[in-house]
């Protein structure tokens, strides 16, 4: 069978998606908590895996530099790459919502200020609802912006809410839940088939 080359993205669902590999059969023993290595083989030398950011798991798939990718939901709302999207692996389970201070009108006649780390999902969200908006993009500590004035809303993950309760905001409203997912590179899925196949199937079995 051919070899594939896996990115995974580092972060929260690392250590989920390790043991999910794990209980499939597929083992890489020189992977330890501590090691700052970003590319390992498994035993069997049929799966190179590739640790990248969450955010470019996306773009090693769709661009064929990794033929398989897992990762979130939320990133792949945010980048839209052309990929197939093909299991939901069913942990790093959150939702995508807007926050705000409680009682913030969202449907008003004047324009929201949105800030979030994914302003593509905030904009397509707002633009299904006819809401005008605009973004700015941040790239951490999201709910500082409605308090110092910088945004009226903002747009982000949330799993437990207790940041946001801590910062003195709540969830306005709901918009999609959110899950870790194998992606595949469009022309992997064709010329790697067995291969690719062999691994979904292999997966898909561990999730049963």
């Amino acid at each position: 069978m051919d070899y594939l080359t896996l990115a995974l993205a580092k972060g929260r669902t690392a250590e989920d998606s390790i043991n999910l590999l794990n209980k499939a059969g597929i083992h890489f023993d020189s992977l330890t908590e501590d090691s700052r290595k970003l590319v390992f083989h498994d035993d069997n030398n049929m799966i190179q895996l590739i640790f990248v950011k969450a955010v470019d798991v996306p773009t090693y798939v769709e661009n064929g530099a990794a033929d398989l990718g897992i990762v979130g939901k939320d990133n792949i709302m945010e980048e839209q790459p052309d990929i197939y999207e093909l299991l939901d692996l069913q942990f790093g389970k959150c939702k995508f919502a807007v926050a705000g201070f409680t009682g913030t009108e969202l449907d008003t006649n004047k324009t929201l200020i949105v800030a979030s780390k994914y302003p593509n999902a905030a904009k397509k969200h707002f633009h299904r609802k006819g809401i005008p908006i605009h973004t700015i993009k941040l790239n951490g500590s999201v709910e500082l912006a409605p308090i110092i004035g910088l945004s009226d809303v903002i747009v982000d993950i949330v799993e437990t809410g207790s940041t946001l309760r801590e910062n003195g905001l709540s969830v306005l409203e709901e918009m999609e839940a959110i899950s870790t997912r194998l992606i595949v590179n469009k022309a992997s899925f064709t010329t790697k088939s067995d291969s690719v196949h062999t691994f979904i199937h292999t997966l898909k079995n561990s999730l049963e």
